[in-house]
């Protein structure tokens, strides 16, 4: 069953990747062949922050230090991803550039206190 369970999580990356690469290649075509409307994404990204808040706590309670390292790279990685979109668009990018800047903080924290 384990390695059942791993093919179907190598399927799901391999699917998530792809749609990323949908939307970096094309953004209206990514939203066109995920089905996605522009004025749903307010509900899918309340989505997306609830799941990613139901993750982190799973990673806490677990208390795994190379899952939370994980999390923390994830979280700056979308936080200075979204801020930079932001920036160079000329819009208010603060709010996101820091949520990355403190998730890259709690990385180093992390993989310090992982190390010890």
């Amino acid at each position: 069953m384990t390695t059942i369970a791993l093919i179907c999580g190598w399927l799901a990356t391999a699917l998530l990747a792809y749609m990323a690469l949908l939307f970096w290649r094309d953004p209206e075509n990514g939203l066109k062949q995920t089905t996605h409307k522009i004025e749903n994404l307010p509900l899918v990204l309340a989505n997306r922050y609830t799941a990613f808040a139901i993750l982190g706590a799973v990673i806490l309670i677990d208390g795994n230090l190379t899952l939370l390292a994980v999390f923390f790279a994830v979280s700056a990685l979308m936080g200075l991803a979204d801020g930079w979109n932001y920036a160079r668009s000329n819009l208010p990018h603060i709010k996101h550039t820091m949520s990355g800047v403190l998730a890259l903080i709690a990385l180093v924290i992390t993989l310090i206190a992982r190390a010890s």
